[in-house]
């Protein structure tokens, strides 16, 4: 290998040597000779965990029921759902006649009469190392399924359309597309996004089936918005979308128009974000003009621009989205951590559509839930005209279950939890909320799961993210089961940064408050320790929560027996400095502007983990990447692994780079227990040394 000459970067006065930079150019053969011999040497320090490696992933295996089936979901004549079969990696998408409006009883391993395979994952793959769908849509006729594919794992789709009525996949084929799209009301135009060479979806085309020239519909020209294009619940409208970090724009048509010209739904304003839902003769509105945690309002058909308030805005309710039907509306709404459902029930109320909505508000009522913890939201709900609200409900101890909330009697009707195999039994566990206290006194919650018979203090994998608002709420795990068998306590950190307190928590733990982040996670893990609930403490994040993980090992390291760092944003700075990589100006809304704020620039470098790897001792780091990831790119990890190792002791720091996945690493199901059991026996390891 060549000897590689570090870079030099000057900003705002400052001087950098990266002698690592090299690792960046991906079609250097030395960057993947490189690459390989970190696989080789992880091989080597990790061999000796072969056996338990086998045995988690056994675990793992035994506790699933392979051969399994979701809940059927009705939309039009037909009720869909999909399989999974024993042996096979992917999912079959499949649908049925709907004769009735009780969902049909479907036997795992069994076929229905009259039962129709829209898409076979297994079938798509082939002998592929990597597959994934980016899109499955059909049309709202029911004819046509538009469904999109990638073998690479960069996040660049294939789009092509079948024939549901004679199962022909028509020859029209478009490339390097983003995910999702949508179809027009007849069926006979399908909408889709194209991706910049920043890996930023600025384009909206419209393609007319059989046709060649697709017809560019939108282009987004600043560097901060992304754009999508969905169609209502109603089948009325598309709409399309173009949002940054802290701004939003809608643009609807008549979906029954597809050639014709959006509207603007109101002209974007800086800081002001707004989604719309077509509810019939009105459009539900949810926007935080002047409504931190967001307000819920409405608007006439032909004046979308023009909020009323219904659900004003609430200190200590984050309202997160509406989902509107023929006679009744949904709020999925966040309070003290937890999230909820409120139900606005229309009602026989006569009058104009505003006083019907009015109505449903007074009579509006929450879905209560027994367990202190627990993630509840609506679930696979295509029809407009429904009485029925499908859900999804899990917490740390209840797997993950689906029911169907009747409006009418106000039951819940549980249509199926997922098995867990092996005689698992939630009663053997138990889940409890515990509140750390930050440095500036903040109360942080803390989600808590562990064996009822789990001796204490334990072994302890404590989870974080805290970032763009994202809550990592208290679910199930199978493999996680692996741990808490073991005797571990397993416990998720909801720093700032994240949602889960509402839109104030996100706010501060971003840009020049980005340290509540790792300091949080710093404090949680020593409320850990003096609390009585852990010894030895391995944390693990990813992608964002990778940054977090850098960041805490710099700035507490003696606090961690291991850190498992996926996918992890380790070298923010550079990344954020550079326009040209995928997101970054994105991004800005998000971390600050380095490149051009010089008080961006020292604080992202006051904190940025490959910036502050010093000389002392570390623990133990494993980093997991993908060769094809195009959000955090491998050599992010691959460049921290390499200064830690030549600039700290303490460790050891091992790198994986997963040579042929993106970033949601390997993509079949068994491959990724297999990756879920390599890391766990890292874990169990460093927990019980």
């Amino acid at each position: 290998m060549a000897k590689k000459v570090p870079t030099k970067r000057i900003h705002h006065g400052d001087t950098v040597i990266d002698e690592y930079a090299w690792l960046s150019n991906k079609e250097d053969p030395d960057t993947t000779a490189y690459l390989e011999a970190e696989n080789d040497f992880l091989q080597q320090q990790t061999a000796h965990l072969s056996d338990l490696q086998e045995q988690v992933f056994q675990e793992i295996k035994g506790r699933t029921q392979e051969t399994d089936l979701s809940v059927p979901s009705r939309k039009g004549a037909w009720w869909y759902f999909t399989r999974t079969e024993e042996g096979k990696q992917y999912a079959v998408s499949c649908r049925v006649p709907a004769d009735s409006d009780a969902p049909p009883e479907i036997t795992p391993g069994e076929r229905l009469d009259r039962e129709q395979v829209i898409l076979d994952g297994n079938e798509l793959a082939g002998d592929s190392p990597f597959f994934s769908v980016g899109a499955s849509s059909v049309s709202p006729d029911g004819t046509m399924l538009a469904f999109s594919t990638d073998y690479k794992g960069d996040e660049r789709f294939t789009l092509r359309f079948k024939n549901l009525t004679t199962g022909e996949v028509l020859p029209d084929e478009i490339t390097d597309i983003f995910y999702g799209g949508a179809w027009s009301a007849d069926g006979s135009t399908f909408f889709y996004t194209r991706v910049d060479d920043a890996w930023r979806p600025f384009q909206v085309y419209r393609h007319a089936l059989g046709t060649q020239e697709d017809v560019l519909v939108y282009e987004e020209s600043d560097e901060r918005y992304w754009v999508g294009i969905g169609l209502t619940r109603s089948e009325k409208y598309l709409v399309l979308g173009a949002g940054s970090k802290i701004t939003s724009e809608v643009r609807i048509l008549d979906a029954n128009d597809p050639a014709g010209e959006f509207r603007v739904v109101r002209p974007r304003t800086t800081g002001v974000e707004y989604g719309v839902e077509h509810a019939g003769d009105f459009f539900y509105v949810l926007h935080n003009e002047n409504a931190e945690n967001f307000e819920l309002a409405t608007a006439p058909l032909d004046d979308p621009g023009t909020w009323t308030p219904l659900i004003p805005h609430g200190e200590d309710t984050r309202l997160l989205e509406i989902d509107a039907f023929s006679d009744h509306a949904v709020v999925h709404l966040r309070r003290d951590g937890l999230t909820g459902l409120r139900v606005l029930p229309y009602g026989s109320a006569g009058g104009t559509w505003r006083e019907r909505v009015e109505a449903s508000e007074r009579n509006a009522y929450e879905i209560d839930f027994p367990e202190p913890l627990y993630d509840v939201g609506p679930a696979g709900n295509p029809e407009f005209t429904t009485r029925r609200l499908r859900l999804a409900y899990t917490s740390m101890v209840t797997p993950p279950s689906v029911y169907d909330y009747e409006l009418d009697s106000h039951e819940l009707i549980l249509l199926k939890q997922r098995p867990v195999l092996g005689g698992y039994d939630p009663g053997d566990y138990e889940q409890f909320r515990e509140w750390a206290t930050a440095g500036d006194g903040t109360k942080i919650p803390v989600s808590i799961v562990k064996r009822k018979d789990a001796a204490k203090p334990a072994p302890t994998l404590l989870y974080g993210y805290g970032s763009y608002e994202t809550s990592i709420d208290p679910g199930f795990s199978v493999p996680r089961l692996s741990l808490l068998d073991r005797g571990f306590v397993f416990a998720i950190a909801h720093v700032r940064g994240g949602g889960e307190m509402g839109r104030r928590w996100y706010e501060e733990g971003k840009l020049t408050r980005k340290r509540n982040t790792f300091t949080d996670f710093v404090d949680v893990a020593r409320h850990m320790k003096a609390s009585g609930w852990s010894e030895r403490i391995i944390a693990r994040g990813g992608s964002a929560g990778g940054l977090l993980m850098g960041a805490v090992t710099n700035l507490a390291p003696e606090l961690f027996a291991g850190v498992v760092a996926e996918v992890p944003f380790v070298d923010a700075l550079n990344t954020i400095l550079d326009p040209s990589l995928p997101l970054t100006v994105i991004e800005w809304d998000e971390w600050g502007d380095p490149l051009h704020n010089p008080d961006v620039y020292a604080y992202m470098k006051s904190y940025s983990p490959y910036e502050n790897v010093d000389g002392g001792p570390y623990p133990p780091i494993l980093a997991i990447t993908s060769l094809n990831d195009t959000r955090v790119l491998y050599h992010e990890p691959a460049k921290w692994i390499a200064r830690l190792r030549a600039s700290a002791s303490g460790g050891p720091f091992l790198l994986k780079t997963e040579m042929g996945a993106g970033h949601g690493g390997r993509s079949g199901r068994y491959d990724a227990w297999r990756e879920e059991a390599f890391a766990l026996s890292w874990i169990i390891e460093r927990g019980t040394a």
